[in-house]
């Protein structure tokens, strides 16, 4: 039998004594206590500055999912931002190549330099996140990021990262797999949930004043400060656990 289970959230601890848990705790979510790696939000940053204009991330998308942004992307008018798709899995990497190169758009990928973009990068309509480990690189380089997973019944992905990396997030109605982070970060400002992929697009790629989008960025800092503490206080509940003479640790 277990003899403690540390839950995310009060719903799982639920469901862990509905299933005979006798012991149960919440703690939090550990995804909160992960920390992006400073070089690379700095390397994100110099990549902005270079860039010069407005970035869009399309983050941690799944198949089918480009397909339809490449669409909406397509129709909008106008000077359009640079648009950087990361793919949730790394296998369809050149499959979401060719999917940009076929909608028409010239294309650049992040495997083809090393530190700075080169210029034919920069000219470029559309960018392919096809590197592992560099999401809070993309986060950092980007001024807002849409939700992947969460504009068709896929459950979204986690929008934590994105939070830590000052990255505001729009999302779809579909987040079941991160339901209460999402529902904490749209409540907080860090996140905003909208009808449809395309009102999406048409949001993203409407520039906020400086003094709005620092605000915005800020948000999203707060938001995943607020929330740190999980790994801290399972550290504490584990320790007790194995040594119950000893004190209680502070969470």
């Amino acid at each position: 039998s277990l003899a403690l289970a540390l839950a995310q959230t009060e719903p799982d601890a639920v469901r862990l004594r509905a299933a005979g848990v006798r012991r149960v705790e919440v703690c939090g979510n550990l995804k909160f206590d992960m920390t992006p790696a400073p070089a690379l939000l700095a390397q994100g940053r110099r990549w902005r500055d270079a860039i010069g204009r407005r970035v869009v991330l399309a983050t941690s998308t799944r198949e089918g999912e480009e397909t339809a942004l490449l669409e909406v992307w397509r129709a909008q008018r106008g000077e359009r931002p640079l648009l950087l798709i990361v793919p949730r899995h790394p296998q369809r990497f050149e499959a979401v190549a060719a999917l940009v190169r076929d909608a028409g758009f010239t294309l650049a990928r992040r495997s083809a330099w090393a530190e700075m973009p080169p210029p034919e990068a920069l000219a470029a309509d559309v960018w392919l996140g096809d590197s592992m480990g560099e999401l809070p690189l993309y986060y950092a380089c980007s001024q807002v990021a849409l939700l992947g997973g969460s504009f068709a019944p896929l459950g979204g992905q986690n929008l934590i990262e994105a939070a830590a990396c000052g990255c505001p997030v729009l999302m779809g109605a579909h987040t079941f797999n991160f339901a209460q982070a999402a529902d904490m970060a749209e409540q907080a400002g860090a996140a905003r949930r909208v009808g449809s992929l395309g009102e999406a697009v048409a949001i993203a790629c409407e520039s906020l004043p400086p003094a709005e989008q620092r605000k915005a960025v800020q948000r999203c800092l707060d938001f995943a400060a607020g929330h740190r503490g999980a790994a801290r206080q399972m550290a504490a509940r584990i320790a007790a656990l194995l040594d119950p003479a000893s004190p209680p640790r502070p969470s």
